[in-house]
């Protein structure tokens, strides 16, 4: 019988258990899926962007009304702690030019496999395919269904997107508790496109500014088969998904007047598409969104090309989101991110109701949260 049991082996419930081990304590953890860290692993594909260097006001700004609950979790294990924690697992870290910090190997391979092997070291048991089935403690398992019965346990077994991953949701029926509803965060969008986007399919749009709502930053985006998707789409998510407007600043290094000065030049023979590619050097995927949301295109062009309006169905389904808000409400936990409807069990991670955007926030909450569930389930296990 272990003293602790964590449930999901995902950066927070690694973390937790990391925490509970190297203060002596035996932990059991139980994850569903044949491995561990899948969605970690997933996020290390494209460099693994484990935190952003920023100063840390506007790093907190980040996580919005969830800043306050999270702040002192993010004190004690923000950006530069993230930092170090990587390099004391052997993993050399640099930070690239917009603050966002990798391994130098740009993948968490290698990050996972010394965290795991510190993991062993300290005595942490990890059991693949035992799936959580609720109750205090039942699971599926290999072997058949098992019960335990830990001292302390960390819940850690993620949102409601990337099922295949592993963060399906399920622990949401099993707690009896008021959840924040579930929405997908850091996603793309739905455009049902004309015919003539079909050559643009996989094209990322480079240099323009993107507004929605109170927010507008300068970033890049694609479009897919299936809509808009990227970086500064899913920055720009939340007041999307809550049905704030979306528009493009087609040429940002450009004023209003200086767009119709040059258009004004004298077109002869020439075409439109050719008139805005040689007066503006408008790309040509920026000139399809034009024709595809600017129509009917007025005489002046400028002010549409400034501000170009941006249509679309809504997100894409949760399950393809990156990441979700909602889940476990704060007030119904501890300052200690212990349940207050039951004693000794704790929550970290994606199951909390928080949200952030891409950029490092997300694993460093995650990695927090993880932390200070562990070590307050430690503290727990000291004095119960």
């Amino acid at each position: 019988m272990s003293d602790a049991l964590i449930i999901g082996a995902g950066p927070a419930g690694l973390m937790a258990a990391d925490m509970l081990s190297a203060k002596g304590h035996s932990v059991l953890v139980a994850e569903a899926k044949p491995s561990v860290a899948r969605k970690f692993l997933m996020a290390g594909k494209s460099g693994l962007n484990l935190t952003k260097d920023e100063p840390f006001a506007p790093f907190l700004a980040h996580y919005a009304e969830a800043a306050q609950p999270l702040l002192p979790m993010l004190q004690a294990f923000g950006p530069q702690q993230a930092i170090s924690w990587a390099e004391d697992l052997g993993q050399e870290m640099f930070t690239g030019s917009s603050g966002r910090v990798f391994p130098k190997a740009m993948k968490a391979s290698p990050l996972l496999r010394a965290w795991l092997h510190r993991l062993s070291a300290q005595g942490v048991e990890i059991r693949t395919r035992w799936r959580w089935t609720g109750g205090a403690f039942a699971f599926d398992t290999p072997d058949g269904p098992q019960s335990l019965s830990p001292k302390v346990c960390v819940l850690a077994c993620g949102g409601a997107s990337w099922a295949r991953l592993g963060s399906d949701g399920a622990w949401a029926d099993w707690l009896e508790l008021p959840l924040a509803p579930f929405q997908p965060a850091n996603m793309g969008f739905v455009v049902p496109w004309s015919a003539h986007m079909s050559r643009h399919f996989g094209t990322p749009v480079k240099n323009v500014i993107l507004h929605a709502g109170d927010q507008a930053l300068r970033a890049e985006f694609v479009i897919s088969e299936r809509g808009l998707e990227g970086g500064g789409i899913y920055a720009l998510s939340r007041p999307m998904r809550d049905g704030a407007q979306l528009t493009l600043d087609l040429l940002p290094d450009m004023s209003l007047e200086d767009i119709r000065t040059r258009l004004a030049k004298p077109r002869g023979k020439a075409s439109r598409a050719n008139h805005l590619r040689k007066t503006l050097k408008l790309s040509p995927e920026k000139q399809a969104l034009l024709m595809e949301f600017g129509q009917p295109l007025p005489e002046d062009l400028a002010p549409v090309i400034k501000a170009l309006p941006i249509t679309h169905t809504g997100p894409r389904p949760m399950d393809e989101a990156i990441s979700t808000a909602g889940g476990l409400r704060f007030q119904d936990l501890t300052a200690d991110l212990m349940l207050k409807t039951r004693p000794g069990v704790f929550a970290a991670g994606e199951m909390l109701d928080w949200e952030a955007p891409t950029g490092g926030y997300l694993l460093t909450a995650c990695l927090a949260t993880g932390r200070w569930a562990g070590l307050a389930a430690a503290d727990w296990l000291a004095t119960s």
